[in-house]
């Protein structure tokens, strides 16, 4: 089982996506990009490494002069400047030089920071993404978006740069607990929300397929996904337009992200941001009460958060304010016009919002 998919930018080919189900045709992908021969870090984090780390590096060694690896302590926490540092540090020490090449081996955590790595390192140097669980497949490895937070803020610091290939083994979803497979979720739900109505609808026919982790549904959840991702970055790569509709869920997302310092994954807080932004939607006669009220559930039987505890309102509302999709002092929102069709909305007050955080936040000496 193989197929890929070619990503556009400023109109030609830039990269491909490939959809497998093994390591095994790495090298001849490496090959055929003329990037044999060269020095290879591959940057992998501590829960990834004993999974795949070493299998990686001995299928990449077969076809590179020299094949190092470099790890990061897993979490969010650690997507720093600091180790950032480190891995330069490394590059230099181990002599990588400007015809060398990076690869990211893990999740979107590590696909951003070997991005951003690569970007800046030496000006600019070749990069591969290997996305090892269903966020970074679907999500974060594909468009050229990379970067690091700062003090909290997510990706605060950052750069565009594509990768020179997406190789997807989306065997590695096996090894994924539970809620880090459903985190990704989160991302999945955005896409038929704001884009594509049909695989809305196709998500709620296949629950129980999705939910079983059924390999030839997922696979199709994968690609479909990335499908509508591409079309999207090819028309808009450095997001001067329609891109910022791929933010859905995540102005809030971000704020609640940061809020609980992390204890909740990513796809967790844009479950709960696109939830928001629905309501949001729905109070501005965008969406009706119902369609609004489909929306919220249909995150609950894909182990989601549709609520939470104890939210200081106000604080996250503070913290949507020091979000990167800022525009001029106005928070930048993406909004449902219909289940299939969003858009971008400049008009949202702290009044709406801070009614939209209510909705969320589960009050426990009410039982609401």
């Amino acid at each position: 089982m193989s197929q890929r998919m070619t990503v556009n930018y400023n109109k030609k080919p830039c990269y491909d996506i490939v959809f497998t189900d093994t390591f095994e045709g790495l090298n001849d992908e490496i090959t055929s990009l003329e990037l044999s021969g060269k020095r290879f870090c591959i940057v992998t984090d501590t829960n990834v490494d004993p999974l795949y780390g070493d299998s990686v590096v001995k299928m990449v060694s077969a076809v590179a002069s020299k094949a190092v690896k470099f790890v990061i302590p897993s979490g969010e926490e650690n997507k720093t400047l600091d180790n950032i540092k480190e891995l330069y540090k490394f590059l230099i020490e181990e002599r990588f030089d400007r015809k060398d090449v990076l690869i990211a081996l893990g999740g979107g955590v590590i696909g951003d920071m070997t991005g951003y790595a690569a970007a800046t390192y030496l000006r600019g140097i070749d990069f591969i993404q290997i996305p090892t669980t269903l966020l970074a497949q679907v999500d974060s490895s594909i468009g050229g978006k990379t970067g690091v937070d700062f003090d909290g803020y997510k990706n605060m610091v950052g750069a565009f740069k594509m990768p020179r290939l997406v190789y997807m083994n989306m065997t590695t979803i096996k090894t994924l607990p539970d809620r880090q497979y459903f985190s990704g979720f989160g991302e999945v739900m955005k896409y038929g929300l704001i884009r594509d109505e049909f695989f809305y609808t196709w998500l709620i026919d296949n629950l129980y397929e999705i939910c079983g982790k059924d390999p030839a549904v997922v696979e199709e959840m994968i690609v479909r996904s990335c499908d509508i991702k591409r079309v999207i970055v090819e028309k808009d790569p450095t997001e001067k337009g329609d891109r910022a509709l791929l933010n859905y869920g995540h102005t809030i997302g971000h704020a609640i992200e940061k809020f609980m310092n992390f204890e909740l994954l990513h796809g967790e807080c844009v479950a709960l941001g696109s939830v928001c932004a629905a309501y949001i939607s729905w109070k501005k006669d965008m969406l009706t009460k119902d369609e609004y009220y489909e929306i919220r559930d249909m995150f609950v039987p894909f182990n989601l958060p549709i609520s939470i505890d104890k939210l200081d309102m106000k604080k996250v509302l503070e913290l949507t304010k020091s979000d990167k999709k800022m525009d001029a002092g106005q928070i930048k929102f993406v909004l449902l016009k219909k289940i299939g069709k969003a858009v971008i909305d400049t008009t949202v007050t702290d009044s709406e919002i801070l009614d939209a955080l209510s909705e969320i936040n589960f009050d426990e000496e009410n039982g609401i």
